[in-house]
């Protein structure tokens, strides 16, 4: 009776997901450009734009923000690029743009963040966005934004960029990456005045209140956080400002990640560092995936009635959810067939990021490594 009765664990499990009050499956919490015109005043937003060896990039990006509106001022943080970056910003025309020469890293600061705070320093207007180098923004979007913060009174707004998917591994995986952080943060809790325990953002496309940073102490206080977007929102929030995260189809990120390993490089790089470096909390999301995933596999092959039909009900569940973030980015649910794939392709790249971590070899990115401590060192000849 008890081997009868493990077959039932995941499917109590996704029922409990489809039930929870919070609904982190679904999509309700978005934004998308609600104005097309390219006139609006735009004098109290300043925009500050962290550029590592982003040359390829950021033309593009600052083509989006011309068209946003008037008036607009961008901070490029060239951080200490060797591709020319610096010089794509001088030439680009159409825009008030300042070119700040990053200094070096100092001691106990990640490299986006020290970006970040020299950009930041520069700052006189009273809204700021924070704008990744490879981010385009659709027009009309900052308008929007900062109108959704006056009507409803937020201090700080975030939307997640739709990645590229357009390659085989960018459709399998990409999606899921969505999926899996809103399982994780979820929006509805996240965007919740009076839940000052979760909160997230995503760093892509951040607008804040500048005397909100301020009075927070700015990246500062977060300056040896690897996952800066959510640890921004976690400072933002419990000062008792308020904070919103969202989805959107009208912000892009227009870097390629092509097949799979850039894709594992990119979730590789803070997956046990979201894990808190345990590897007891390693187990358990290997024996939760495990079960979740792979056990309702293991049942539709099982002799006993009870372990076939749940494990078609949990199945069935487990597509039905991954359903919405499919549509959303107008991709075939077809994809949510390969459900128990992503999420072995995930729990490996959670392992490949843990033993990287024991082999003392850190965490590689734009150039640089971190480790444990928050140390980083340059990686010689890297291509950023």
């Amino acid at each position: 009776m008890i081997n009868e009765l493990v077959w039932l664990i995941p499917l109590l499990f996704w029922l409990v997901i489809l039930l929870l009050p919070w609904q982190p499956w679904r999509n309700r919490e978005t934004l998308e450009a609600s104005s097309t015109s390219s006139d609006r005043d735009l004098s109290e937003i300043s925009v500050v734009i962290p550029a590592r060896n982003e040359a390829k990039q950021l033309a593009q990006t600052l083509s989006a923000l011309a068209n946003q509106g008037g008036n607009l001022h961008v901070i490029v943080v060239d951080d200490q690029s060797q591709d020319g970056t610096a010089e794509v910003a001088r030439s680009f025309e159409g825009l008030d743009i300042t070119v700040i020469r990053g200094q070096a890293l100092p001691d106990g600061w990640t490299g986006k963040l020290w970006a970040l705070h020299q950009g930041f320093a520069k700052v006189e207007r009273p809204v700021t966005v924070l704008l990744d180098a490879d981010i385009t923004l659709l027009q009309g979007m900052l308008v929007t934004m900062r109108e959704k913060m006056q009507r409803e009174n937020i201090s700080f707004i975030s939307v997640m960029a739709s990645l590229s998917m357009q390659t085989f591994w960018e459709k399998l995986l990409l999606p899921a990456f969505v999926y899996f952080f809103k399982q994780l943060y979820p929006f509805a809790l996240s965007n919740n005045r009076k839940n000052k325990y979760i909160s997230a953002a995503a760093g892509g496309c951040i607008m804040v209140e500048s005397s909100a940073l301020n009075q927070v102490g700015s990246f500062e206080a977060i300056k040896d956080t690897l996952i800066d977007d959510c640890g921004l929102a976690k400072l933002i929030k419990q000062n008792d400002y308020t904070t919103w995260i969202g989805l959107t189809r009208d912000v892009h990120s227009h870097r390629p990640y092509g097949g799979l390993w850039p894709i594992w490089d990119m979730v590789s790089r803070t997956a046990f560092h979201q894990l808190k470096y345990s590897l007891a909390m390693l187990l358990g999301l290997t024996l939760l995936f495990t079960a979740i995933y792979g056990l309702p596999l293991v049942g539709l092959l099982s002799d006993s009635s009870i372990a076939q039909n749940a494990s078609v009900l949990a199945l069935a569940m487990m597509i039905g959810i991954y359903i919405p973030i499919l549509r959303y980015y107008k991709l075939s649910p077809l994809w949510s067939f390969a459900m128990p794939l992503i999420a072995a392709l995930f729990l490996a790249m959670t392992w490949y990021s843990a033993i990287e971590f024991w082999l003392g070899r850190g965490n590689d990115w734009r150039g640089r490594r971190y480790y444990k401590n928050s140390e980083a060192k340059e990686v010689i000849g890297q291509d950023c």
